[in-house]
């Protein structure tokens, strides 16, 4: 194996650049035998000038090139892993695939193992392969926008939903926002794609409400009796990018799935099969000496039946996660295991290599397992507290208003110190704190930009009885709030009873109800979503139970 092969695995895109030109000074480039001769594998120390000369080799554009890298991998050079039965491991910066890595080497004239090893043949192979997709669709190659379809065939989408995903969202969202990184750049380019999408609003999750629901029909029923209680949420590396992850777990000829599915960035997460039914994520027979001899008594059973499995957009052999990704993970984590009772420890929450490593390494060497861990217990810590410690500053005048009459009220404060121990309140770091608007309820509210995920606030009151509650909700009302404010309401068994669109330019200052409804005993709990039209804000402020009279 040369120098170039046996250094790049798994190596990033900046210390890629810097092992090439290494390389070149101990192989001169006349004595190589892997391969055609070129000079930018001696001479360059960026990817820039790679995609470039690959673009014009194969009449390719270049921005396209680079955001399927990126979108891909990271522009990272990945030795991927088999992680679902009947799709091949991908490689390098472009993640190929047999068989299109085969036909795009020979195109390129280079090998399999250099298009798989080699970062130059790799983006070459890749290059050939768009062109040849370009040859037989009959694509306008001048024109950015003409380029979907050559895409998504690169790419091994099926599923339409995901292909859309792929191509507007993930490919054209970043030409449209461009990229600027040590490595790589793209400028940003007013281009919209020729190809449908599908503008219907998408679903909030059954059981997790800052995810979309896109549902699977691979699952099958949970065994019964102890057996079939989620008892461990299993962490996987999708070996690939988002919409191709949940895209092929969608498809009925796969076979495979997994309850959620997190986005490179955490920035979406879709949910695929409901928490109280089994998906097919895990192989392997339940072992318990392989988790150091814990739940022995589940021994013997397939390990589907009492896990909750959750993909994550990357590769086992990537030298580190993104942390908008492990936070957006964490946060649900945290909420399966507050909601199932699992204790969130390192033999609850476990790697798919752990349970299964005869053929799995996934989530792979470089998942973070003791920050990960710390995240779900800084995310779980933020619960109900026994004895609330005095708030950091003096309530202004924003008086709530008289006590309502009836035996329970119960207020829920953006402001956690002010809550007692049965009122809760959760946000992400995305939210940002404000008084700058009047009218908000005791020290202040959250705010978050409007947009096409939820990432909700949630306000959660604990019911010691089965009563028949009004759930009213405080805001400080602006010109740039959102007229469709969505609040989501779910009982203490996670069923959403409503999602109600409040006006919040209007209406600040003042408890406006959201409804009436007949609720079991336990955690109810009112979510404020910023999925909704973008170009607005919302307002988390406060939240108030009080029984119905």
């Amino acid at each position: 194996m040369n120098c170039r092969r046996r250094l790049l695995r798994g190596l990033t895109v900046f210390q890629l650049g810097l092992v090439l030109t290494a390389c070149a000074a101990v192989e001169p480039l006349e004595e190589r035998a892997d391969g055609p001769r070129h000079e930018t594998q001696a001479e360059a120390t960026t990817m820039e000038s790679f995609f470039q000369s690959a673009a014009a080799e194969y009449d390719v554009p270049v921005e396209l090139l680079k955001a399927v890298a990126w979108v891909e991998t990271g522009a990272a050079m990945v030795v991927g892993e088999e992680e679902f039965a009947g799709r091949a491991a991908a490689f390098g910066v472009m993640a190929l695939r047999s068989p299109q890595l085969n036909w795009g080497a020979e195109r390129a004239g280079v090998s399999d193992e250099d298009a798989k090893f080699d970062l130059v043949s790799n983006i070459r192979a890749a290059a050939a392969v768009m062109s040849g997709h370009a040859e037989t669709l009959g694509i306008d190659r001048a024109d950015l926008a003409d380029w979907p379809e050559v895409l998504t065939t690169y790419a091994g989408i099926d599923e339409r939903e995901a292909r859309v995903h792929y191509v507007h969202d993930q490919v054209y969202g970043l030409l449209r926002k461009g990229l600027a990184t040590e490595v790589l750049s793209i400028a940003p380019r007013d281009v919209s794609p020729n190809y449908p999408n599908l503008s219907a609003h998408l679903a909030t999750a059954p059981d997790y409400d800052q995810a979309v629901w896109r549902p699977s029909p691979n699952y099958s029923s949970r065994s019964a009796g102890s057996a079939g209680k989620p008892q461990m949420v299993i962490i996987h590396s999708c070996e690939g990018s988002y919409a191709g992850c949940w895209g092929w777990l969608k498809n009925p000829s796969a076979k495979v799935s997994a309850h959620y599915v997190v986005r490179e960035d955490g920035g979406q997460i879709s949910q695929l099969v409901r928490e109280t039914k089994k998906a097919w994520h895990i192989g392997a027979t339940y072992k318990c000496s392989r988790n150091g001899n814990k739940h022995c008594d589940l021994s013997g059973y397939g390990s589907n039946n009492f896990t909750l499995g959750i993909e994550h957009a990357g590769y086992a052999s990537q030298s580190k996660w993104d942390e908008g990704l492990l936070k957006a993970s964490a946060r649900l984590t945290c909420d399966m295991t507050k909601y199932w009772k699992i204790e969130a420890d390192s033999y609850h929450v476990v790697g798919h290599g752990q349970l299964q490593p005869y053929n799995r390494v996934d989530p792979g060497p470089n998942w973070p397992w003791s920050h990960y861990l710390d995240l779900v217990d800084d995310y779980c810590g933020g619960g109900p507290i026994e004895n609330p410690p005095p708030p950091e500053e003096e309530p202004e005048n924003n008086d709530p208003g008289d006590p309502p009459s009836g035996p329970l009220s119960i207020v829920v404060d953006s402001n956690k110190a002010y809550n007692g121990s049965n009122a809760s309140f959760s946000r992400s770091g995305a939210w940002t704190a404000s008084k700058n608007v009047s009218g908000y309820f005791n020290t202040g509210y959250f705010w978050r930009s409007t947009g096409s995920t939820a990432d909700a606030a949630r306000f959660d009151a604990y019911l010691p009885t089965n009563a028949t509650v009004t759930i009213e909700a405080w805001w400080a009302a602006g010109t740039d709030r959102s007229p469709q404010a969505p609040f989501v309401i779910h009982d203490s068994t996670n069923a959403q009873l409503d999602v109600v669109h409040v006006d919040q330019r209007k209406s600040g200052g003042k408890w406006v109800t959201l409804g009436t409804y007949a609720l079991t005993k336990g955690w109810t709990k009112v979510s404020l979503s910023r999925w909704t039209t973008p170009g607005d804000v919302v307002v988390a402020d406060a939240v108030r139970f009080r029984e119905a009279p």
